[in-house]
């Protein structure tokens, strides 16, 4: 029997139901009609299919009349995922799509009034919340779940996100919100904001009303980021890389001998999962520098040295290779305030 890889954690389905659905037989039964075994419910590790907590999704949303599993008092309601796409896709760019996706849902929303802005090569969607307490984590990342998703599918692939700043506190539990969206989650910031390259703004959108019916078929599904097998080879390398200097990286043949395999063997299973070394390499440099750079207190200098950079030089044009923005740009973004 063929087992789905593609899995979400339990976690998320108690948030989920949270406040869209009445504890106890409710709960039993609505999990019953998705496929899921309530009595998992209780176990702090359980995982259940993507396509599950897609059906979850859809289910609560139908009997709710609530897209957003009621977690604003306006909500969104039964049709508003639709209507977004189709008014987004009549926008001749991403941008402009986008910031007439983000003026609806500032519209239906009373809590979250999402805005787009652009500086320079840096692109950034900041929420503003006229009720000032923060919303708890799992009402933030549904937001950027249902935006990021409906963007990539306007650009025609995916948008890679630099950086998401939260005002609330750090969840106990993080990982599927990592895997989902970036390594580079900052909590208790001033304000929330997913921030990513400009230059996918001004891709060009060109959606066919079958396209539209396809994806609407599909949603949500369809715009839940696969979850990644923690057991995948390339996981197990990139969790290694951040436990070491880079300057203590291994090359590829001093890797393949602590994994007890051949150089060979391990480009062909790194294939296999769609990844090279180099580009794990990449990407926790990648991720390391994004970190550092919203630390004033780190030069470049020091940073570009605990990347294993030759000088400064090399990890600038590093950097605007992988974000599309040079350091001092982005460090000014992530550390400007209000």
């Amino acid at each position: 029997m063929k087992t789905e890889k593609d899995t979400i954690s339990m976690q998320l389905v108690r948030e989920a139901l949270l406040q869209s659905c009445p504890p106890g037989a409710a709960t039993v039964e609505v999990l019953g009609r998705v496929g899921i075994d309530p009595a998992r419910l209780a176990l702090p590790d359980a995982r259940v299919p993507s396509s599950a907590y897609a059906r979850l999704w859809r289910l609560l949303a139908r009997r709710c009349n609530d897209e957003f599993f009621c977690m604003d008092p306006r909500g969104l309601r039964s049709g508003s995922l639709a209507f977004l796409c189709r008014s987004s896709m009549a926008q001749p760019t991403v941008g402009t799509a986008l910031a007439s996706a983000l003026e609806f849902l500032t519209l239906m929303f009373e809590h979250l009034h999402p805005a787009l802005v652009r500086q320079q090569s840096l692109a950034e969607i900041v929420i503003g919340e006229p009720h000032q307490d923060p919303r708890r984590p799992f009402t933030y990342f549904t937001f950027w779940m249902i935006v990021h998703g409906v963007a990539c599918w306007l650009a025609g692939r995916r948008i890679p996100i630099l950086a998401i700043e939260l005002r609330c506190a750090e969840p106990d539990f993080c990982d599927d919100y990592r895997v989902m969206f970036s390594q580079n989650l900052q909590f208790d910031r001033p304000r929330t904001r997913m921030i990513f390259a400009a230059d996918c703004l001004d891709l060009p959108v060109r959606r066919s009303a079958e396209e539209l019916q396809r994806f609407l078929a599909e949603a949500p599904g369809n715009i839940l980021v696969k979850y990644r097998d923690p057991a995948s080879l390339a996981r197990r390398i990139k969790d290694d890389l951040r436990r070491l200097p880079a300057a203590e990286w291994p090359e590829t043949e001093a890797l393949a001998q602590r994994l007890c395999i051949s150089a060979s063997t391990l480009r062909r299973r790194l294939a296999d999962e769609g990844q090279t070394y180099q580009a794990l390499k990449d990407s926790v440099r990648k991720e390391l520098a994004i970190g550092w750079l919203a630390q004033a207190d780190i030069s470049f200098a020091e940073i570009a040295e605990r990347l294993g950079f030759a000088d400064t030089s090399s990890f600038y044009k590093a950097f605007r290779k992988w974000s599309g923005s040079n350091p001092g740009h982005y460090r000014s973004l992530v550390l400007a305030s209000g």
